[in-house]
């Protein structure tokens, strides 16, 4: 584990609060040059509107951004409409829209918005089944069969085809579904409050060992964080809290230490020009200095 010299992208974990003004936030992130917008799926949150709505709105209303959900719940989006969806998007924004997908959390709201409640086993279980079922829907097969223990498809004909080829990223955190992504995702999203960087550690090394183990490149993996901090004038010491130098310190670090290739800020949105016109920048430019 270190760095997997993958080349470095910066994008914007974007709230779909109405009051957030998501359209002039993705627009703002747009034009400074970022790379992805993420934006978090929580439907049964009621200030929130619906996020794949919000994604074909972001993209609509953007040039050349990508755009994904960060990440789909999946026992409130039935795999072979989510695909068909993300699809949909791709084709209509000229190949900008990705996929991160997740196994659940929150299992009382989900249940309470009529999805299933699964186990940590069944939810793992249901994540590898929709895997097969989305990349089934996005292939040039004439049609598709599954009887599986979660999803079951009769006869399903995929399209409309994908203008480019969309990744599939997991936000997964335990031991198996770690080992799952390494295996068979083309990226694994992490968040900093739940993922900080003592855990980034075991986490790589899980990735590492399963891509090995499936004839893979660990470099094959892209590895997303999202950064739940602040920019502020003055430093304090603590993580992701601090001004623009101490920002780029800890961003450099996490790129060349400890793997990551895509960072997501996620702070308040005003303090966006300063993440994608200074730091970005000088964390490409120091991370680049050190590979040479």
């Amino acid at each position: 584990m270190g760095d997997y010299g993958r080349p470095l992208t910066f994008g914007h974990f974007l709230s779909p609060e109405l009051d957030a003004d998501p359209l002039g936030t993705a627009d703002a992130a747009d034009r400074y040059g970022l790379d992805l917008i993420g934006i978090q799926d929580h439907p049964y949150q009621r200030r929130f509107l619906d996020t794949l709505t919000l994604m074909q709105a972001v993209l609509s209303a953007t040039s050349r951004v990508h755009v994904f959900p960060a990440v789909a719940s999946l026992p409130l989006r039935p795999p072979a409409v989510l695909a068909k969806a993300i699809a949909s998007m791709d084709v209509l924004s000229g190949g900008r829209a990705e996929l991160g997908l997740g196994a659940g959390a929150f299992w009382d709201a989900i249940e309470g918005y009529g999805g299933p409640r699964r186990t940590a086993a069944e939810a793992r279980a249901a994540l590898e089944e929709a895997i097969g079922v989305v990349r089934g829907l996005w292939s040039d097969r004439s049609e598709l069969h599954l009887d599986g223990d979660h999803y079951r498809l009769d006869g399903a004909q995929p399209g409309p085809e994908p203008v480019h080829p969309i990744q599939l990223w997991l936000g997964v955190t335990g031991p198996r579904s770690l080992a799952l992504t390494g295996g068979v995702a083309d990226g694994w999203v992490a968040s900093s409050p739940y993922v900080p960087p003592d855990r980034l550690v075991y986490a790589n090394a899980r990735l590492d060992a399963a891509a090995e183990h499936a004839d893979r490149s660990p470099d094959e993996l892209r590895r997303i964080y999202i950064l739940d901090g602040r920019i502020e004038e003055r430093s304090g010491g603590d993580f992701l809290r601090g001004p623009v130098e101490q920002w780029v310190d800890q961003l450099t670090d996490l790129a060349l230490t400890h793997g990551i290739d895509t960072f997501l800020y996620a702070g308040p949105a005003d303090h966006l020009s300063s993440f994608a016109l200074e730091i970005a920048p000088a964390v490409r430019e120091r991370a680049a200095h050190a590979r040479a």
